[in-house]
């Protein structure tokens, strides 16, 4: 994943015995083909640096430097580059960044780099060290700005209708109220859809979705000591028999005290797409049915579409691509804007802590906190709190393989074992250009961030500091959408 690392030992460096000190450097700002090359490679060797994972607009490489100065620079796509967000110098050879390894008893002397903005490139144990990331200048959006920004998106929302969002061709998938739960959770799974609107043949009308909030609730009641649903109960209990019981579970009940079954969030082809994004922040739900019925009571509705924040945000994006300067927020780093849940910094506090998981812990655990957090995922860490992967709630739906739910304890089962039961299903849903983990950086802008997010099955993005991909927070697109409608 670092590509490969240059050992800087030949010559006298490896003869007099000096300290080696691995480096990292990263180019942040994308390219085709990236190399470095500098004073430590004699500006003979051009050495590949490679993609980050998840990020492919972020290149790394590791470097055994020496301890004194040196000077190095980018090669993209065939042109020399400098970052002018690292120390950097004006010579005969043109603009070149400079670094300065420390040994012992040793202090930099000899050059005089310019200042850099704020750094975007993480080089360990560089020296000079301007000053803290976090306290570093970071550029600020007035109000105007932002109201500027925010007025023309609900413009743009609330002239364009859900019927924009209808794909050329496409399928969706519909689902029989009396077809058995297990029987419906294996088709998500074949199908490799998230959740499907349900169907009574008896009331002639679509009267919910099924997703896997539901799936997860059904294996938690399943290891629920005392529970009325058995395994052998799963195999025939119908769809509508389990919304009934979830009411119970949630404790729904109408003004007769009977189980009341959440209604059918649902919107029409002409509904504008702010109304479209409101209701499913407000009812807190991945996507809404797109029903269209030409008869005024309602009768024999045809099912268009599941519209999603995700196609919402495609359309802004696509809108602004070519005007982007109209939306001043668009260029601000996320880092600068109230966006996203992040990891508190020492001395701050959070009211909105960010949920992780370490790989060994239950299968159980991580649904418990899925519920409990009300998020659709959670990131999974190393000691160090560097990301491995993410564990998300349509992840379960792997369990529908060869009823592997009926064959496991979830207290038994950790984290790793689910995500590898998931990876040799291989579900379609949730991976992009084969990517199940998608990351951005602290400094990416806010229309990179949108840009990622509309791409289909990505509903968020792991914030890692570049190089240790230590996770620094998290963006959902509800997040998005929280702030670009000011909710």
């Amino acid at each position: 994943m670092f590509g490969s690392t240059l050992d800087n030992s030949r010559g006298n460096s490896a003869a007099s015995g000096q300290l080696l000190t691995p480096t990292r450097f990263v180019w942040p700002y994308g390219g085709r083909r990236v190399f470095l090359s500098g004073s430590f490679t004699r500006w003979t060797e051009h050495v590949p640096m490679s993609p980050l994972e998840g990020c492919p607009t972020v290149f790394q490489v590791i470097c055994n430097l020496t301890p004194g100065y040196h000077q190095y620079k980018f090669f993209v796509d065939g042109e020399w580059r400098h970052d002018e967000h690292q120390p950097f110098v004006s010579g005969n050879g043109g603009v070149v960044n400079t670094i300065f390894i420390t040994g012992p008893d040793m202090v930099p002397t000899g050059f005089s780099p310019e200042p850099p903005g704020r750094s975007n490139m993480d080089v360990d144990d560089a020296f000079p060290r301007m000053s803290d990331p976090a306290q570093e200048a970071i550029p600020r959006m007035s109000g105007v700005d932002l109201e500027v920004s925010r007025h023309r998106i609900s413009v743009l929302l609330s002239t364009r209708t859900a019927y924009e969002l209808l794909p050329e061709s496409g399928k969706v998938i519909a689902l029989d109220v009396n077809l058995p739960v297990k029987q419906a959770f294996h088709i998500l799974y074949e199908q490799g859809i998230p959740l499907a609107p349900l169907w009574d043949f008896g009331k002639g009308q679509f009267v919910g979705v099924l997703g896997p909030l539901d799936f997860i609730l059904i294996l938690r009641e399943l290891g629920t000591h005392g529970s009325n649903l058995t395994e052998e109960e799963l195999e025939t209990h119908t769809i509508a028999a389990w919304k009934e019981g979830k009411a119970h579970i949630c404790r729904q009940f109408d003004a007769s005290g009977r189980p009341y079954p959440r209604p059918l969030v649902q919107v029409g082809p002409y509904d504008n797409l702010k109304d479209v994004a409101l209701k499913i922040l407000q009812n807190k739900v991945a996507a809404v049915p797109v029903i269209y019925s030409s008869l005024q009571d309602g009768s024999y509705p045809q099912l268009l579409h599941l519209a999603s924040l995700s196609g919402i945000l495609k359309c802004i994006c696509r809108y602004f691509r070519h005007s982007s300067s109209s939306l001043p927020i668009l260029q601000q780093p996320i880092c600068s804007i109230p966006l996203g849940t992040w990891v508190p910094r020492i001395g701050e506090s959070s009211s909105k802590p960010l949920a992780t998981l370490r790989p060994h812990a239950s299968l159980g655990s991580a649904l418990s906190l899925l519920v409990q957090a009300e998020v659709s995922s959670i990131p999974v860490v190393d000691d160090n709190d560097s990301l491995i992967d993410i564990y998300s709630r349509s992840d379960i739906t792997a369990l529908a393989k060869d009823k592997a739910y009926a064959q496991i304890h979830l207290d038994d089962m950790t984290v790793h074992q689910a995500l590898q039961l998931g990876q040799d299903a291989s579900p379609p849903y949730g991976i992009f250009n084969g990517q199940r983990c998608h990351m951005c950086l602290r400094s990416d802008s806010l229309l990179k961030v949108m840009e990622r997010l509309a791409n289909p099955g990505v509903r968020r993005l792991v914030i890692v500091e570049a190089g240790s991909k230590r996770v620094e927070g998290i963006i959902s697109l509800s997040d998005v959408f929280q702030f670009l409608l000011g909710l």
